[in-house]
């Protein structure tokens, strides 16, 4: 399983605009196949960092939700939501994965 972060800079006078983004997401992101933790906007200390994660698989499913994801009529509305109101003034994407276990779980090494 991989976990895709990803760090928004945004416009920290447009936060309801990302706020609307993060709903469409939560939406769409499931409907397409990634399996979404949640999206994350400032609260307390910058108001300018913001976060989406969720896990999928491997990159192969990756892609094969992101080209659904690109086909869906919500996601296409909300690229151009986006892009309208001009509110992501960067975005990065970090791949990771767990290599902890929750705190008394039985690990297995393979």
């Amino acid at each position: 399983m991989l976990t895709c972060f990803i760090r928004y800079h945004i416009d920290p006078t447009k936060t309801e605009q990302f706020a609307e983004y993060a709903r469409n997401w939560g939406q769409a992101i499931p409907r397409c196949g990634a399996d979404l933790i949640g999206y994350f906007a400032p609260h307390e200390g910058s108001s300018t960092l913001a976060y989406g994660v969720y896990n999928i698989p491997n990159l192969a499913e990756y892609e094969a939700y992101r080209a659904r994801l690109a086909a869906d009529p919500l996601g296409q509305k909300n690229y151009e939501f986006a892009q309208r109101e001009r509110f992501l003034l960067r975005e990065d994407r970090t791949w990771l994965k767990c290599v902890s276990t929750p705190h008394g779980a039985k690990h297995t090494l393979e």
